[in-house]
């Protein structure tokens, strides 16, 4: 057993917590703290076990001033049932990874089982009900802490995505959205019971992801990534430097700079032609990308990699539940990886050009083929398709020359 004296900061959901963890952190390094992070992504039970072991001493204690943890939203009450939790920074949860996960209720439940003993900290997506849910789940807990985002340019009054949150969890009424900022996320009320009636610890507002820019706290925040899903993982940082009194200019200085190229929204440039690749696991992540590609204007062409590896879950069902009715100006579609012809089987039944569709599954063929036209060009790729994709890449730009 692990002695850790010091106060544990956890972060889960099913999108966004790598990036959030990886802020909160330098929150804290920032200020001088001693902090143990779990970086290499290893967020299951066994892989923060091995990653403890490696800075304690021989009694087991760990020496830190914070102990900040990525954490699979599946094995949080495992894990937490051994380590004393500070804080639970909850960002979403969406339908991901069904044969390892189950279905999504399933794992809300046991997150909600943990939740009702927990009197720590608890940081919510006020937006998302799946997750502002659990904020019921102890009425004793009085530290429960909601983050929210008012409506920007491309909100909707109307959903037009796979969505899991469409009924209240405890009348089971119909909820009701002000706004829609993508999926299942928006300002949501259940006029039955009252849930999504909360107070807001911190909202983002003045949303401009042209420049882009907002205010979270009378605070101006100008991130480096312009998404709306950016902003929510910068409110959840943003709380958390409210939660733990981070000085002002550390949490400009964390927000505003904070970047990714992990193939999260990583840019390259193909013989003179911008190519963003994105990491895609579940819809959600996927139809991400095709707003962010549809509110660019001009043509544009897509290449879809999918994998079928353990780590992404056999089970690609999945790709049924992306929108791409969506597809505005795409003039040109290439699918790649272990399920190629899935994809593009997929992409077809939804009403797309079948001759506009090209297959390579080899992914050296695939990107030679993205970058024989001019254009700008979106790369999806599931969890084990995007560093294979971003080596190919590389090794594209290697021999043709270009630069990141």
């Amino acid at each position: 057993m692990f002695k850790v004296d010091c106060p544990i900061i956890a972060v889960t959901g099913t999108n966004g917590k790598t990036s959030v963890t990886n802020c909160i952190a330098q929150l804290f390094e920032r200020s001088g703290k001693k902090i143990i992070i779990n970086k290499e992504g290893n967020n299951l039970d066994t892989g923060i076990c091995s990653m403890l072991l490696k800075y304690c001493d021989m009694s087991g204690k760990v020496k830190a001033d914070y102990l900040i943890l990525e954490t699979d939203e599946s094995h949080v009450p495992v894990v937490y049932s051994q380590l004393k939790l500070d804080t639970l920074v909850v960002l979403n949860f969406f339908r991901d990874q069904l044969d390892r996960n189950g279905e999504m209720e399933t794992l809300i439940q046991k997150i909600n089982g943990f939740c009702k003993t927990f009197e720590g900290n608890l940081v919510l997506n006020g937006d998302d009900p799946n997750t502002a849910r659990l904020g019921r789940a102890n009425p004793q807990n009085k530290n429960v802490k909601y983050f929210h985002a008012e409506p920007y340019a491309f909100a909707t009054k109307k959903i037009f995505e796979a969505s899991e949150g469409r009924f209240c969890p405890f009348c089971g009424e119909a909820l009701e959205y002000d706004y829609y900022q993508y999926s299942h996320i928006g300002k949501f009320i259940c006029k039955k019971c009252g849930f999504g009636n909360h107070e807001p610890y911190i909202t983002a507002k003045d949303i401009d992801l042209e420049k882009p820019i907002f205010t979270a706290d009378g605070h101006t925040y100008s991130p480096k990534l312009n998404s709306i899903y950016n902003v929510y993982n910068m409110t959840a940082v943003a709380a958390a430097a409210k939660l733990y009194n981070i000085d002002q200019k550390i949490t400009d200085g964390v927000i505003n700079g904070y970047t990714v190229k992990n193939g999260r929204m990583e840019n390259f440039m193909l013989s003179g032609n911008k190519a963003t690749l994105n990491l895609a696991k579940n819809p959600v992540g996927a139809n991400m990308t095709l707003r962010v590609m549809n509110e660019m204007p001009g043509e544009k062409e897509l290449l879809f990699v999918l994998n079928d590896n353990i780590a992404d879950g056999l089970d690609v069902s999945w790709i049924y539940d992306i929108n791409f009715s969506i597809f505005e100006r795409v003039t040109r579609v290439v699918t790649s990886g272990t399920r190629a012809y899935d994809i593009a089987v997929r992409i077809k039944t939804a009403g797309y050009d079948p001759s506009k569709i090209v297959v390579r599954p080899d992914l050296d063929k695939a990107v030679e083929e993205l970058a024989s036209t001019k254009g700008r060009k979106f790369i999806i790729a599931n969890y084990t398709a995007v560093q294979p994709t971003r080596s190919a890449l590389k090794r594209y730009i290697t021999k043709h020359g270009g630069n990141k």
